[in-house]
Protein backbone atom coordinates (compact mmCIF):
# COMPACT_ATOMS: atom_id res chain seq x y z
CA UNK A 1 0.00 0.00 0.00
CA UNK A 2 1.35 3.41 -0.97
CA UNK A 3 1.73 6.12 1.63
CA UNK A 4 1.11 9.79 0.86
CA UNK A 5 1.79 12.98 2.76
CA UNK A 6 -0.70 15.71 1.83
CA UNK A 7 0.37 19.26 2.68
CA UNK A 8 -2.33 21.87 2.32
CA UNK A 9 -4.15 24.65 4.10
CA UNK A 10 -6.44 27.00 2.19
CA UNK A 11 -6.91 24.56 -0.71
CA UNK A 12 -7.47 21.50 1.50
CA UNK A 13 -11.19 21.19 0.76
CA UNK A 14 -10.88 22.08 -2.90
CA UNK A 15 -11.85 20.21 -6.05
CA UNK A 16 -8.30 19.97 -7.48
CA UNK A 17 -6.93 18.15 -4.45
CA UNK A 18 -10.02 15.95 -4.22
CA UNK A 19 -9.56 14.93 -7.85
CA UNK A 20 -5.90 14.05 -7.21
CA UNK A 21 -6.79 11.93 -4.16
CA UNK A 22 -9.51 10.10 -6.08
CA UNK A 23 -7.09 9.43 -8.96
CA UNK A 24 -4.52 7.99 -6.56
CA UNK A 25 -7.14 5.70 -5.01
CA UNK A 26 -8.12 4.47 -8.48
CA UNK A 27 -4.48 3.41 -8.98
CA UNK A 28 -4.61 1.29 -5.81
CA UNK A 29 -4.97 1.42 -2.06
CA UNK A 30 -3.22 4.20 -0.21
CA UNK A 31 -2.81 5.73 3.20
CA UNK A 32 -2.82 9.49 3.58
CA UNK A 33 -1.37 11.66 6.30
CA UNK A 34 -2.59 15.24 6.07
CA UNK A 35 -0.43 18.07 7.37
CA UNK A 36 -2.06 21.48 7.73
CA UNK A 37 0.49 24.19 8.53
CA UNK A 38 -1.08 26.75 10.85
CA UNK A 39 -0.35 29.66 8.57
CA UNK A 40 -1.61 33.11 9.55
CA UNK A 41 -4.96 34.18 8.12
CA UNK A 42 -4.87 36.88 5.45
CA UNK A 43 -6.82 39.47 7.38
CA UNK A 44 -5.54 42.17 9.77
CA UNK A 45 -4.47 41.16 13.23
CA UNK A 46 -4.38 37.48 14.11
CA UNK A 47 -3.21 35.21 16.89
CA UNK A 48 -1.45 31.86 16.78
CA UNK A 49 -4.54 30.38 18.41
CA UNK A 50 -6.72 31.71 15.60
CA UNK A 51 -4.39 30.25 12.94
CA UNK A 52 -4.42 26.86 14.69
CA UNK A 53 -8.22 26.93 15.05
CA UNK A 54 -8.70 27.60 11.33
CA UNK A 55 -6.22 24.83 10.44
CA UNK A 56 -7.98 22.44 12.83
CA UNK A 57 -11.38 23.14 11.22
CA UNK A 58 -9.92 22.45 7.77
CA UNK A 59 -8.22 19.27 8.95
CA UNK A 60 -11.37 17.95 10.62
CA UNK A 61 -13.42 18.56 7.47
CA UNK A 62 -10.74 16.89 5.32
CA UNK A 63 -10.58 13.82 7.55
CA UNK A 64 -14.36 13.45 7.29
CA UNK A 65 -14.16 13.77 3.50
CA UNK A 66 -11.30 11.25 3.15
CA UNK A 67 -13.29 8.82 5.30
CA UNK A 68 -16.42 9.37 3.19
CA UNK A 69 -14.61 8.15 0.06
CA UNK A 70 -13.13 5.15 1.85
CA UNK A 71 -9.59 6.49 2.22
CA UNK A 72 -7.47 5.74 5.26
CA UNK A 73 -6.32 9.10 6.59
CA UNK A 74 -4.71 10.64 9.64
CA UNK A 75 -3.66 14.21 10.11
CA UNK A 76 -2.16 16.96 12.18
CA UNK A 77 -2.00 20.71 12.48
CA UNK A 78 1.63 21.65 12.17
CA UNK A 79 4.20 24.43 12.23
CA UNK A 80 3.20 27.49 10.18
CA UNK A 81 6.32 27.03 8.01
CA UNK A 82 5.39 24.25 5.58
CA UNK A 83 8.94 22.93 5.07
CA UNK A 84 9.35 22.52 8.85
CA UNK A 85 5.92 20.89 9.02
CA UNK A 86 6.92 18.39 6.33
CA UNK A 87 10.21 17.65 8.06
CA UNK A 88 8.39 16.96 11.34
CA UNK A 89 5.81 14.72 9.67
CA UNK A 90 8.47 12.65 7.92
CA UNK A 91 10.52 12.11 11.06
CA UNK A 92 8.71 8.89 12.05
CA UNK A 93 6.78 8.07 8.90
CA UNK A 94 7.93 6.53 5.62
CA UNK A 95 6.25 8.23 2.66
CA UNK A 96 6.13 7.24 -1.01
CA UNK A 97 4.98 10.62 -2.30
CA UNK A 98 4.36 14.15 -1.03
CA UNK A 99 1.39 16.05 -2.44
CA UNK A 100 1.56 19.81 -1.97
CA UNK A 101 -1.61 21.74 -2.70
CA UNK A 102 -1.22 25.49 -3.14
CA UNK A 103 -3.14 28.50 -4.27
CA UNK A 104 -2.50 29.61 -7.87
CA UNK A 105 0.74 31.44 -8.77
CA UNK A 106 0.59 35.05 -7.71
CA UNK A 107 -1.63 34.20 -4.73
CA UNK A 108 0.47 31.46 -3.15
CA UNK A 109 3.02 32.35 -0.51
CA UNK A 110 4.25 28.73 -0.68
CA UNK A 111 5.03 29.09 -4.39
CA UNK A 112 6.88 32.35 -3.74
CA UNK A 113 8.93 30.33 -1.23
CA UNK A 114 9.54 27.70 -3.95
CA UNK A 115 8.13 25.00 -1.65
CA UNK A 116 7.65 22.18 -4.21
CA UNK A 117 11.25 22.39 -5.46
CA UNK A 118 12.73 22.78 -1.97
CA UNK A 119 10.71 19.78 -0.79
CA UNK A 120 11.94 17.59 -3.68
CA UNK A 121 15.53 18.60 -3.02
CA UNK A 122 15.46 18.14 0.75
CA UNK A 123 13.53 14.89 1.09
CA UNK A 124 14.34 12.97 -2.09
CA UNK A 125 10.85 11.54 -2.58
CA UNK A 126 8.47 12.30 -5.45
CA UNK A 127 6.56 15.54 -4.99
CA UNK A 128 3.34 16.32 -6.81
CA UNK A 129 2.17 19.92 -6.89
CA UNK A 130 -1.58 20.49 -7.14
CA UNK A 131 -2.84 24.01 -7.84
CA UNK A 132 -6.09 24.56 -6.02
CA UNK A 133 -8.66 27.25 -6.23
CA UNK A 134 -8.74 30.27 -3.97
CA UNK A 135 -11.24 29.84 -1.15
CA UNK A 136 -14.36 31.95 -1.13
CA UNK A 137 -14.17 34.94 1.14
CA UNK A 138 -15.16 33.87 4.63
CA UNK A 139 -13.94 34.84 8.06
CA UNK A 140 -11.35 32.02 7.89
CA UNK A 141 -10.07 32.68 4.37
Amino acid sequence: MRSYLVVSNQTLGGAALAAKVRALLEEGPGEFHIVVPATPPHHGAWTEGEARAIATERLDAALRWFGSIGATATGEVADEHPLYAIRDALRDRPIDEIIISTLPPGMSKWLRQDLPRKTRREFGVPVTHVVGEAPSRTKSA
